[in-house]
């Protein structure tokens, strides 16, 4: 069997925005049967958040969309990471831009594609405007409104890697 393709998401800290988006890509991955052909992580752009938990309004509105809340703590993307991944989804332009500096190779640097740019309804927009909303500074009607920017590009990416699985 070939080895599963690897997808990271990535927000500045790991513990909202992109565990989110881990955990609905997993459950997406998994309703289309794809779930043992792709794995799907997290990472932050920084190190303020390391060795902690999800935020605790990120997991109850998980939950409450039926979501399993990532169990992992905070881990700030490598180098290597973006070498061992086949895909990196960055929830904004700067966290897309600080993943393509840390890229060692241009190839690496291509692997780098913003999240909302699978959304059917903002995939025209330039790079600049696909930015997901940060919910850290509001209450759970932030964190509601950023699952659904999430939602709303999971099909399509789960689309796309389907395309690029081996047959």
């Amino acid at each position: 069997m070939p080895a599963p393709f690897r997808i990271m998401t990535v927000c500045t800290g790991n513990i909202c925005r992109s565990p989110m988006a881990e955990a609905v890509l997993r459950a997406r991955f998994d309703a289309a049967g794809l779930g043992d052909r792709v794995v799907v992580d997290s990472g932050g752009t920084s190190s303020e958040e390391l060795g902690n938990p999800v935020d605790p309004r990120a997991a109850r509105v998980l939950q409450d969309a039926g979501y399993a809340v990532p169990d992992g703590t905070a881990h700030q993307v490598t180098p290597q990471d973006i070498g061992e991944h086949d895909l990196l989804l960055p929830m904004t332009v700067r966290h897309a831009n600080h993943l393509r500096r840390q890229a060692r190779t241009a190839d690496d640097a291509a692997k780098v594609r913003m999240y909302r740019s699978f959304d059917p309804e903002s995939c025209v927009a330039p790079e600049r405007d696909l930015d997901i909303d940060d919910p850290w500074y509001g209450d759970d009607a932030g964190f509601v409104a950023t699952l659904r920017q999430i939602e709303a590009a999971a099909d399509a990416i789960v689309e796309h890697v389907r395309g690029r699985l081996p047959r």
